[in-house]
């Protein structure tokens, strides 16, 4: 089935964030991030959605034909159902991962409605705010502070590249750091949540399946370490009398490496801060950040307590960013949208596991039944410009997610 207001909403965010690598650029409080969030709002006030901030700036948009308000629905015991993702990118990411999910919900919405479905219970479109981390750091920081994962004093004295803290981000936003913080009235409402996300990996493609249900997410965590030298000049200063933090480092990435390869894990130094930066001059300090993930959560930190003890020999300062134990999703939730997709599937929908990290994960750490679906990725490339879904694919995604949505919140018209 082809989802004609999937594709109108695809065309309207393609150009928004894209620079000449083909990939995006949508970090967190931007001037991109502001077009976004005023797309995503048009398109709720367009479906006659109620459109609801919590306080860390996610936003959701609520439809609820019911008697009163959603409020009352949830004092009620009709706590709401949320479909969603995320609409900001890693640097030079790719189109799909996050507003697939966004823009899926939306489209799911517009199916149920055209089909005369009234929901039994208030649904909520949600597009999360600094999901990727890619400015400030921190990786699901819109959920994170909302669920009281991340500490809002924590989150403000965050800084970019530029030395810009969130706290003078959101200032230049025009919003108020003060007002940052766990939200639990906003929380009270959703009782479900499922984002649909385009497969980063290539099991559906192997599979020869476009969409499959999550089983878990993988433990993953972020560290900063900091290796101190001296600068000094790289043409007049004798090997012997350097105190070069890049030495530090090079053994940070090569050991990372080896020590993932040997535990059955991935680990990954994808962004290094050198100082002063000089082609001539030696290192003063070196900043790298280690990304460490893998099924088995005991590997993970042992393969994290390796390497940086070995940072530590080079006098490295290790700072963890941020941890997320092995996320097990809501198995009789997924269990049900299975259910509900096979009975329309030629073959079994398979169950996947994932080592990327999602806001779904962080909500069912704080007791939030959540689920997953994915579409296939056909490169199975991801945070990057080749990732891709085919449009067919991507239309069998809104469908799943419709159908998944009607089982979970009401079954027919009237």
């Amino acid at each position: 089935m082809s989802s004609p207001t999937f594709d109108a909403m695809w065309a309207d965010l393609e150009p928004v964030g894209r620079v000449g690598s083909g990939g995006y650029r949508r970090f967190a409080w931007t001037d991109e991030d502001a077009t976004l969030r005023e797309w995503f709002a048009g398109e709720c006030t367009r479906r006659r959605l109620d459109l609801t901030e919590d306080r860390v700036g996610n936003q959701w948009a609520w439809w609820w034909d019911g008697p009163g308000t959603v409020d009352d629905a949830v004092a009620a015991g009709h706590r709401g159902v949320a479909v969603g993702s995320h609409l900001d990118s890693v640097p030079d990411g790719g189109a799909f991962d996050g507003p697939l999910g966004v823009v899926s919900a939306l489209a799911a919405v517009d199916e149920l409605r055209a089909a005369g479905v009234r929901p039994t219970v208030p649904v909520a479109v949600v597009s999360f705010v600094d999901e990727e981390g890619a400015r400030f750091g921190i990786a699901c920081a819109g959920s994170r502070v909302l669920t009281g994962q991340l500490a809002p004093g924590r989150a403000l004295a965050l800084t970019d590249a530029d030395g810009t803290t969130y706290a003078d981000a959101l200032r230049a936003a025009g919003r108020d750091p003060e007002l940052l913080g766990p939200d639990e009235e906003a929380l009270r409402r959703v009782g479900a949540f499922v984002e649909l996300h385009v497969e980063q990996g290539r099991a559906l493609v192997d599979l020869d399946a476009p969409v499959a249900v999550a089983s878990d997410i993988w433990p993953h965590g972020r560290w900063r370490l900091d290796f101190p030298g001296e600068a000094n000049h790289a043409g007049t200063t004798r090997l012997a009398d350097r105190r070069d933090a890049m030495i530090g480092y090079a053994e940070l990435v090569l050991s990372a490496r080896s020590a993932a390869a040997s535990r059955g894990c991935v680990a990954t130094v994808g962004k290094v801060r050198v100082t002063p930066g000089g082609v001539n001059a030696i290192p003063s300090l070196v900043t790298g950040w280690l990304d460490a993930r893998g099924a088995d959560e005991a590997q993970v930190l042992a393969l994290v307590e390796e390497v940086t003890e070995g940072a530590r020999r080079h006098g490295a300062e290790v700072v963890r960013e941020s941890w997320t134990p092995t996320t097990v999703l809501d198995a009789g939730l997924a269990d049900r949208l299975r259910a509900v997709l096979d009975r329309d599937a030629a073959i079994s929908v398979p169950v996947l596991g994932t080592g990327a990290g999602h806001d779904a994960g962080i909500l069912a750490t704080a007791g939030v039944p959540s689920a997953m679906l994915f579409v296939r990725n056909p490169t199975g490339v991801s945070h990057s410009p080749a990732e891709h879904a085919e449009r067919d694919d991507c239309h069998a995604g809104v469908q799943a997610l419709a159908d998944c949505l009607r089982d979970l919140v009401g079954r027919g018209p009237g």
